[in-house]
């Protein structure tokens, strides 16, 4: 469906990003995965997506915080039809005690990324009269919850950038939407299980479905292939018109 578009995807050598370069690559698209770290194993990992699927695979490593980087990965990969901006870090504090240098670097990974990367991006997607820029919020784009104030700040702001980009670029072939998932099943979230089992003296099933996804109404998790069949969607020619908008995939948590 996707043969001959490439996607870039920030933040993807695990979890929500690499479950999304991977539905991509599985439609057809070639793809560049992106993280900070510039191992060996990140290589190899877009050289096993590319030989699974039958696509280019690359992996460029670029540092979200600054905005340098962000548009030197847009210029490196060549090309970019698809650009998920994904990368994404969180701290949790009260406002007040809150360290000014993790507020900064929240807002610089979750929001500000996404403004370079678009903004590098938009230029060539008008040349070629189609383009897709797909922003992963959260739940938390849309509701809040305390001590998350620069992660909810950012993404709320994620959320604005998506629906102002979409109105910069309606009626030329690109579209603009934010997903805004709740909490996904990711090797980050799976690992915390133990503790949280531990803390609360529970079971697993029983601190999943009433302490992690308590705000949860499914009380199931999201998965990384949920989230990346919503992408290959926003790419189709069934979303053509699908612009400035949110998904929620969240189990019901912002219906509450």
């Amino acid at each position: 469906m996707l043969k001959g578009k490439t996607a870039i995807i920030t933040g993807s050598n695990s979890g929500i990003g690499l479950g999304v370069a991977t539905s991509l690559a599985r439609a057809g698209a070639d793809v560049v995965l992106n993280s900070f770290t510039d191992r060996e194993e990140d290589h190899a990992m877009a050289a096993r997506i590319g030989a699974e699927h039958g696509v280019s695979a690359r992996y460029l490593a670029a540092d979200m915080s600054k905005g340098d980087q962000c548009r030197a990965l847009i210029a490196a990969a060549g090309g970019c039809d698809i650009l998920v901006n994904n990368a994404g870090i969180q701290y949790v504090a009260p406002v007040e005690d809150f360290p000014t240098e993790k507020w900064d670097q929240i807002l610089a990974i979750n929001l500000s990324s996404a403004f370079h990367t678009t903004a590098a991006a938009l230029g060539a997607m008008r040349a070629r009269g189609w383009g897709r820029v797909i922003n992963i919020a959260s739940a938390h784009g849309l509701t809040a919850s305390p001590f998350k104030s620069a992660y909810i700040a950012a993404k709320h702001g994620v959320v604005g950038l998506s629906k102002t980009v979409a109105l910069e670029t309606a009626g030329q072939g690109i579209t603009c939407n934010a997903i805004c998932p709740g909490y996904v099943l990711t090797p980050l979230v799976e690992a915390q299980i133990p503790d949280q089992m531990k803390a609360h003296g529970m079971d697993r099933e029983t601190v999943i479905r009433e302490v992690m996804l308590l705000r949860q109404p499914s009380r199931q998790f999201a998965t990384v292939e949920q989230i990346g069949g919503t992408v290959v969607y926003l790419c189709s020619g069934a979303a053509d018109q699908v612009t400035g908008t949110t998904i929620s995939i969240d189990g019901g948590w912002t219906a509450l």
